[in-house]
């Protein structure tokens, strides 16, 4: 444990896939927190990630002076967790970490378990994760017991959203320890203008293809654009688990000339290939999609779902109602039919991300819970 307040800390995060938002958010809280000169480790999946994320991780690794550490973490429950939960006590007792940060369901659990550290803080922010199932669901009612039994274990709640807490105090419990939200936030180089491209479409998605994120009922949602007479084109911008099934329903619903697939791009490049950005997450806590995108002044409608509101705060007329590709379509041909609108309401928008998202304000908020919960011990 430090011993004064403005002492470095030895901080080490963990998360399985190092991959998406939450990847991104691990690799700027990293990075922001080397910076003031704490010393920094990372634990996370070698299963998945492929080539990019060897490269961020082989970017970042100078930078972490406890280094990259990567097991096979499994996305669920697997015989093989008894043996990883082993590698993360024994990185643990050689690091002497004085903050154990996981990220995420499976990270969150590892690092809250009894993992041989006396003195280390253990801090969790869950990204969604488990707080997605229902816990109507099997997998749902499972997960629920699992966090209500490491609740009480924890020294520190981060969440990244209000959504997130509020649902977390909902469906688990109130926790006994300090409880935080924390804004995700992007970089200054972020709030540059996205140009648009000479061959952008009318409407890019850009993200992962999950069923979460809801690509196929933006694809459902073009489709009765072009059914009513409004010839819209489409980029889909992105990979994963679900692209050949979203392969499928575009020659299903003949819309192969009107949809096109450019594969996983860097964010600000996908921006550039529509002249509207669409996000049609079913469930979302805080997505830096969103928040990317505001910050460049894209023009965008997003689900009225999760966090997404309090990032738009008071500019509601932005969103639709989830899970609806009627809804979806009308708000996407409301703003290919008003650009000047759209455009106006991004550059406002834009404003609001400089003031309350950005990624020194989100580290500083990080640390700020990291050194109130260290005071309350």
């Amino acid at each position: 444990m430090p011993e004064t307040s403005d002492e470095p800390l030895r901080i080490l995060h963990a998360v399985r896939a190092p991959v998406g938002g939450i990847f991104r958010h691990i690799l700027d809280l990293a990075n922001g927190q080397a910076d003031r000169g704490h010393q920094i480790g990372l634990i996370t999946d070698s299963l998945t990630g492929g080539e990019r994320a060897q490269a961020a991780l082989a970017e970042i690794a100078p930078r972490l002076t406890f280094g990259v550490h990567r097991l096979p973490i499994r996305r669920e429950p697997h015989p093989s967790d008894a043996m990883v939960w082993m590698h993360f006590r024994r990185l643990i007792r050689q690091l002497n970490p004085d903050v154990l940060h996981g990220h995420g369901a499976k990270a969150g659990a590892f690092i809250r378990l009894k993992n041989g550290s006396k003195e280390a803080i253990r801090v969790y922010t869950p990204h969604g994760g488990s707080l997605h199932y229902p816990l109507t669901t099997l997998k749902g009612a499972l997960y629920g017991c699992l966090e209500r039994a490491l609740m009480n274990q924890t020294d520190l709640f981060l969440f990244e959203s209000a959504f997130a807490r509020d649902t977390y105090q909902r469906t688990i419990g109130k926790p006994a320890g300090l409880v935080r939200c924390v804004f995700n936030g992007v970089t200054a180089d972020e709030f540059k203008p996205v140009v648009r491209a000479a061959d952008a479409t009318d409407v890019v998605y850009v993200g992962e293809f999950r069923q979460i994120k809801g690509a196929d009922l933006l694809v459902d949602a073009v489709a009765r654009l072009r059914g009513n007479g409004r010839p819209v084109t489409l980029t889909l911008a992105g990979d994963g688990e679900e692209t050949e099934a979203l392969k499928a329903q575009v020659q299903r619903l003949n819309l192969g000339d009107a949809v096109r697939f450019i594969g996983h791009v860097n964010a600000r490049y996908g921006f550039s290939k529509g002249s509207l950005l669409v996000v049609p997450s079913r469930g979302d806590s805080m997505p830096y999609v969103v928040i990317e995108a505001a910050a460049a002044g894209v023009p965008m409608v997003a689900a009225n779902v999760g966090g997404i509101p309090e990032i738009f705060g008071p500019h509601t007329d932005a969103l639709f109602a989830p899970n609806n590709p009627a809804a979806m379509a009308s708000a996407v041909g409301n703003a290919l039919e008003n650009p000047v609108a759209a455009q106006l309401r991004a550059k406002v928008l834009r404003e609001r991300i400089f003031l309350h998202f950005s990624q020194k304000t989100m580290v500083e908020g990080v640390l700020a819970g990291y050194r109130e919960t260290f005071a309350n011990r």
